[in-house]
Order: structure tokens, then sequence, then C-alpha cells
């Protein structure tokens, strides 16, 4: 069982996720975007999908953010003669890229919570760019994508 690090964090999460869920499901229905391509069964799998991505990406926050208490905690109990400089060094470094890993990771939840806005407002699988509906083998290798593989290429060049 994984203890929750940032227990308030999970749930401020979700609730922003309900609020866009609940705003983009009124601009929706007003603009008369076009409606996703899959059925709610399929709608149902990419939400399980999704789901389950989001919750190994907190899962993997969590844990980085254990690791840096224990490196600090590790650095506290550290006397000056037994720790050298180059070992600081390296420990702040570690510190350093944990942080940039649970930045990168906080960022994929946000593209996975907007995937399920979509989902929950029938826009699921539609690309921003042309209009025309994403791939499901797309969408099962990138659940968060919002672009189909054509508007990619184009915006490669």
């Amino acid at each position: 069982m994984t203890q929750e690090v940032f227990p308030g964090s999970a749930r401020l999460k979700l609730g922003f996720a309900m609020t866009v869920n609940k705003q983009m499901q009124v601009d929706a229905s007003k603009s008369g975007k076009p409606v996703t391509p899959f059925t709610d069964e399929e709608l149902a799998h990419f939400r399980a999908l999704i789901m389950a991505k989001r919750a190994h990406a907190i899962e993997d926050i969590n844990s980085m953010h254990l690791q840096i208490e224990d490196s600090r905690e590790q650095a506290e109990n550290d006397s000056a003669y037994s720790f050298h400089m180059a070992d600081a060094g390296t420990d702040a470094m570690e510190r350093e890229k944990l942080y940039l890993m649970m930045a990168r990771q906080q960022k994929y939840v946000g593209y996975l919570d907007r995937a399920l806005g979509r989902i929950a407002n029938k826009s699921y699988g539609i690309c921003k760019v042309t209009g025309n509906p994403i791939s499901k083998e797309r969408l099962e290798a990138v659940p968060h994508t919002e672009i189909s593989i054509e508007a990619k290429l184009k915006q490669r060049k």
C-alpha cells in the first residue's frame, strides 16, 4: 500500500479536473464542437486507461517526494567530518533531478486531467488542429494527446 505524501494534492487535482469538466461540458454544448467518434464503451476504456496512468504518475510523484525527504534527513545526520564536498554536490544534483522529474510528472497529470475533461464533454479523440478524428491506435499509445499524427508531423516541419 502506498502512503500518500501529498494528501491534499490528489484531491485538489481531482477537484480541479471536475471543475474543468463541468466548464468544458457547458462550453461544448454552446459551441457545437464535434462529438467524439467513440462509443460510450470505448470512452470508458480510455477513461480507465487514463485513470490508471494518472494513478501511476501520482504514485511516482509521491515516491520521488519520499526520496527527497530521505536525502534531506540523511544530509542532516551526516557530520561535517564524514561528509565530503563532492558528495554534497552529488546529493544536491540528485535532489535537483528529482525535483525536475516531479515537475514533469505533475505536468503529465495535468495533461491526463485535460483528457478526462474531453472524455466528459464528449470531445475526446478529435484533433484540435484539423478537427478530424484521432486514430484509436494513437490514443491507445498516447491517451492524453490532443492532435492527430498528421497535425503532429505538420508541426515538426
